[in-house]
């Protein structure tokens, strides 16, 4: 679904992107944790072609670098940044964004009824978004991310600012989309939730310091939650890195 090889991003006078390099399977729900200015967002604008990397190579789904054509229909993204609109009601926003992927009439009227009720707001379908609740507007912007059926999901922060009980019902969400076939990359500061994923990315300085199952990982680090596993890891590398050893 999508690899990386050697990629170096420069970004003034920080490498953001430190020789990185990565496979993603598809059909799997992959989680990239780190503090900030670790490089998630850099990395994930790379993937989406926002960003060309300095050097190293981006593959995307087998053949496709990020800059093709044919890629933003296959991808969704959705930003930590509000990217609705207040002023449009719920399903003027899903339609708004089902336009601009081409699609309209009854196909858009069936996804975009299938979308109101996966996120549990049909009964919120004219209300303006501005009018709700910032646990909703996540929930339209996953909504609109969606309403093109993209084969990648790419989620930045996607339950930054929402309840607990809110965050969990949004891995649920996830597990059922991969589950139908969507292959989705996770960003998220709430380490705990990353326990979900398949696979989990650790990422620092730009680059991977630790990959594999949460469970694995936990194990490698005899942590009782990814949590504490992340935090050895990452005290791991600042003493390696102390004592000179790269």
């Amino acid at each position: 679904m999508l690899s990386l090889e050697h990629v170096v991003k420069q970004m003034g006078s920080v490498r953001a992107i430190d020789d990185l390099s990565l496979d993603v399977p598809e059909g799997m729900l992959f989680g990239l944790l780190g503090p900030n200015g670790a490089g998630k967002t850099t990395l994930l604008r790379l993937v989406m072609g926002l960003l060309r990397a300095d050097s190293g190579r981006i593959t995307l789904f087998g053949r496709l670098p990020p800059t093709d054509p044919a890629v933003p229909r296959l991808l969704g993204y959705m930003p930590q940044q509000l990217a609705v609109y207040p002023g449009l009601s719920v399903v003027e926003n899903i339609a708004f964004y089902g336009h601009l992927y081409g699609i309209a009439g009854a196909e858009l009227r069936r996804r975009t009824e299938r979308l109101l009720e996966m996120v549990e707001l049909t009964p919120r379908r004219k209300s303006p978004v501005g009018q709700l609740s910032g646990g909703m507007v996540r929930r339209v912007m996953l909504a609109t991310t969606m309403v093109h059926q993209p084969r990648l999901l790419i989620l930045d922060e996607p339950t930054a600012g929402v309840d607990p009980l809110l965050r969990l019902k949004f891995w649920e969400w996830f597990g059922d989309l991969r589950a139908k076939g969507t292959s989705i990359i996770v960003t998220t500061h709430h380490i705990s939730e990353a326990s979900r994923c398949h696979r989990v990315v650790f990422l620092r300085a730009g680059r991977v310091l630790e990959q594999g199952p949460p469970g694995e990982l936990m194990a490698r680090y005899g942590s009782a939650d990814l949590e504490a596993a992340f935090v050895a890891a990452t005290r791991g590398a600042e003493s390696n890195s102390a004592a000179g050893v790269q």
